[in-house]
């Protein structure tokens, strides 16, 4: 890559529009959609119509980047409520606003719709003239796995010829650029997601690989998205207080299976000289299986199953893996073969079968996705190891959920009992997100573990002490003690410090939760921070790594 190449945030500037669009364009899109609910101006009540004239410049729903021309969606949030801001997006220049409720002491032209979160995506997709319609779209979605499949997906397709952007938790890639994803959010608001859809186009990518968070599913952030594969990689306990129910986050998941129905929104696409289906992949061994097979039957998608059960579409025969990562056998409608990854973890066979499963259901030349496949090296903070010349093991992985946690800690066992050593696992659980799963993760590390080091994440704004509390109790309940070994260390480089130090010769340590992620989110915000920078930093102050 040249050093005079364009960053991610010079295709992204390159992408926004310079020339005005007629609100009139939105207007008929909402009414069509059965999105609008009335209209206002000048402090009374009008016809959506008498507003069709107004010239738009932009779309946002920050009221502190409104510029010149700008259409302003007040959208109602956690934390503060964009129909607050309507009155100081009007001073800073929009033209209108998109409001579910009238801001009646405000002057400015407004739009009544039913949900502005979905209002603010169809708006997105209109001005950037629904790029999605353009690319082949593959959603990625799950409970654990999806950061990597989109590694090994976006490797595949590129193998096979087809230049593809990503978007997702770790990295962005638009064109050839590709770059660090600096936010904790994996699926961007809709505006920034269909400007870089956008860059996208513009930048010669012909495929798109979206990891699709249920977020993002629930809170419309990829509405107006024309997807076209769907991916399922697994299905566990995870964000509940988002959610509310188990229920309503696997139906969150499941809503984008039903988006690969085809209409006006989600039309037929040729890419690159080859037509491509709306098509489903789903993991035969997920107990939840069937629910997504049926929503993407009743889609009219094709669907595609892999794993390790016999019935599976694509599956795997036989595993083997060794330092140098693993091997296996496939066999799939276009035939057996054995396929070469350079990753750890008997876990990232699901991973790579979705992607043979890519593979089959487009058509691609087998051999070229096996290639594909092989080139990852690995996936920063996922299962990545730091040698410093220590006689213990030291592996940073994001590990988020009890099922993650458990796999990973269930893999390295093992590894460790080889050595004649046992597992230390260093983790926290977020702050504001789901409380339900505290307890569980320590439950499973006090099973698993010799040592628990309990620590922050991202505590947000609740009390940090209080999460690391009820990861405690889940840890006593596995028969842990406090300060014997169960240790309860909120700063996380302390607590790395104490388990590096607390490691005995053939043992693993275990860095769970932050994986590639540069900041720990407190009450004052992000503050910077890199679990291999602070872990060689524990290292180095042990004296390893000196050379």
């Amino acid at each position: 890559m040249s050093a005079n190449a364009p960053s991610i945030a010079d295709l992204l500037a390159a992408a926004e529009l310079s020339e005005p669009r007629p609100f009139g364009e939105l207007i008929s899109r909402l009414t069509a959609d059965g999105r609008l609910r009335g209209a206002r101006d000048g402090g009374r009540a009008i016809g959506p119509a008498a507003l069709a004239g107004i010239e738009v410049r932009g779309i946002t729903d920050d009221s502190r980047k409104v510029g010149r021309g700008a259409l302003f969606v007040a959208v109602p949030g956690l934390h503060v409520d964009g129909h607050d801001f309507v009155a100081a997006a009007a001073r800073a220049g929009a033209v209108a606003a998109l409001v579910e409720r009238p801001v009646v002491d405000v002057t400015l032209p407004q739009l009544v719709v039913d949900r502005a979160p979905r209002a603010l995506a169809d708006a997105a997709a209109w001005w950037y003239g629904d790029p999605s319609r353009r690319l082949g779209i593959v959603g990625i979605t799950g409970t654990d796995g999806k950061t990597t499949t989109c590694f090994l997906a976006i490797a595949a397709l590129e193998a096979a010829g087809l230049s593809t952007g990503l978007t997702g938790t770790v990295e962005t890639q638009i064109g050839h650029r590709r770059e660090a994803n600096p936010e904790h959010a994996t699926t961007p608001g809709a505006p920034v997601l269909q400007r870089a859809l956008r860059a996208m186009t513009e930048a010669g990518n012909v495929a798109v690989v979206v990891e699709t968070t249920s977020h993002g599913l629930a809170a419309d952030r990829v509405h107006g998205i024309a997807y076209d594969v769907a991916i399922l990689t697994n299905l566990t306990h995870e964000h509940i207080e988002f959610h509310g129910s188990w229920e309503a986050y696997r139906d969150a998941k499941l809503s984008l299976f039903e988006r690969l129905a085809r209409g006006p929104a989600n039309p037929p696409k040729e890419i690159a000289g080859r037509a491509w289906p709306k098509a489903a992949i789903v993991n035969a061994d997920d107990p939840n299986a069937g629910a997504f097979v049926g929503v993407s039957q009743e889609a009219g998608a094709r669907v595609i199953t892999y794993g390790t059960d016999p019935a599976a579409d694509v599956r795997a025969t036989h595993v083997a893996e060794d330092a140098g990562g693993l091997r296996i056998a496939v066999a799939a409608p276009s035939g057996s073969a054995t396929l070469d990854l350079r990753l750890a973890g008997r876990f990232n066979v699901h991973n790579a079968l979705a992607v043979v499963a890519l593979g089959e259901i487009l058509g691609l030349d087998p051999a070229a996705v096996r290639d594909g496949l092989a080139s990852v090296p690995g996936v920063p903070g996922r299962m990545e190891r730091l040698d410093a010349g220590q006689p213990f093991g030291v592996v940073i992985d994001y590990a988020h959920s009890p099922a993650s946690l458990e796999k990973v800690l269930g893999l390295l066992a093992p590894v460790a009992a080889a050595r004649g050593g046992e597992l230390i696992a260093v983790f926290g659980s977020a702050g504001e997100r789901d409380v339900e799963k505290r307890p569980m993760m320590g439950r499973i590390a006090g099973r698993l573990a010799r040592l628990v080091v309990v620590t922050d994440e991202d505590p947000r704004n609740e009390d940090a002490r209080a999460i690391l509390e009820a990861i405690a109790r889940g840890a006593e309940d596995a028969g842990k003690r406090r300060e014997r070994d169960l240790f309860l260390i909120p700063d996380r480089p302390t607590a790395i410090a104490a388990a590096f130090e607390r490691a005995r010769p053939g043992d693993i340590v275990l860095l769970a939760g932050k994986g590639h992620e540069q900041s720990i989110i407190g009450p004052d915000g992000p503050v910077a921070y890199d679990e291999r920078t602070a872990a060689t930093t524990a290292l180095t102050a042990l004296g390893y790594g000196n050379g």
